[in-house]
């Protein structure tokens, strides 16, 4: 019985643990976690000590841990239907923070919810979020783009489109490739763009430094980084004189392909990248309206 004096219902929960300070586990997730048959975890020995710590007594229940991790959770799916289907009640868990946030679960969210099982929540700490929060950046609209990839086109890629994303986007880092993540935003973005790092969220030696990216080479290049960061990006603004008529015509195509009428796309555009009126109505004269 948990602590609303509800029970915790048979299905599939995604349960969030604390990223740091213990005192941020929620009484639902404990309750969820004394009720399940099967508790799925990235690592037995640390979610062990977890659940101690919590005072979950998983052999009150005869429940158990299975690794589910990047590489297991596949193999994992047939032995959590079994419990399912069984009317059991599985969480889900990761080292911290909550899962399906650049760690497993995904794929078996998926599968529950194809063989027809419920799937629930237990919320709670989330690195990105907390960081976004904090940061002092714009929270209107944001873009969780987690870890880049290591090397190659697609990182390469992935860097250039979120330079030119008017969204506030957060990543996330390891300690040893920050100073390269770094190096790379401030060639896309420019060196003056704002960013601000989130290192070791709610632990001992947290920390939250803003500035440029510029500045932010400068600070790295003088330390070295330990803990885990998170890196909030301010939104990309255009700047007139930096837009072409293509660029514009671009904007105004794109509304229109949404569904926009011209007048209204001309407004949109109009705002949006702050030009002027009349030079985006001039260049949307000429252009088609989608059929």
């Amino acid at each position: 019985m948990s602590t609303n004096d509800s029970p915790v219902q048979p299905g599939l929960w995604l349960v969030a643990t604390p990223i740091g300070n213990m005192g941020d586990i929620t009484s639902r997730a404990i309750d969820v976690l004394r009720s399940a048959s099967l508790v799925c975890c990235e690592d037995t020995r640390r979610s062990g000590r977890l659940l101690q710590m919590l005072g979950v007594n998983l052999s009150d229940n005869d429940a158990r841990l299975l690794v589910t991790n990047e590489h297991t959770e596949y193999n994992a799916i047939a032995q959590v239907m079994e419990v399912l289907s069984a009317g059991g009640v599985v969480a889900v868990i990761t080292d911290a923070g909550t899962p399906g946030i650049s760690d497993p679960g995904s794929r078996l969210v998926n599968a529950a919810i194809a063989n027809g099982h419920p799937v629930w929540s237990a919320p709670g700490p989330a690195a990105f979020v907390a960081a976004v929060i904090v940061s002092g950046l714009s929270t209107e609209r944001i873009a969780f783009d987690g870890f880049l990839p290591r090397s190659g086109t697609e990182r390469t890629q992935r860097v250039a489109a979120l330079a030119h994303d008017d969204r506030t986007v957060v990543l996330y880092e390891a300690p040893h490739r920050l100073a390269r993540t770094i190096d790379d935003l401030a060639a896309a973005c420019g060196d003056q763009r704002q960013v601000v790092l989130c290192r070791e969220i709610t632990k001992m030696h947290e920390e939250t430094w803003r500035g440029t990216l510029s500045e932010a080479q400068s600070v790295i290049s003088q330390r070295d980084p330990r803990g885990e960061y998170v890196i909030v990006i301010a939104p990309y603004i255009a700047q007139a004189h930096d837009l072409s008529d293509a660029d514009i015509a671009e904007a105004i195509q794109e509304r229109l392909a949404s569904g926009d009428s011209k007048k209204k796309a001309v407004e949109y555009v109009a705002v949006q990248l702050k030009v002027a009126r009349n030079r985006v109505y001039n260049i949307s004269i000429d252009l088609p309206h989608p059929q």
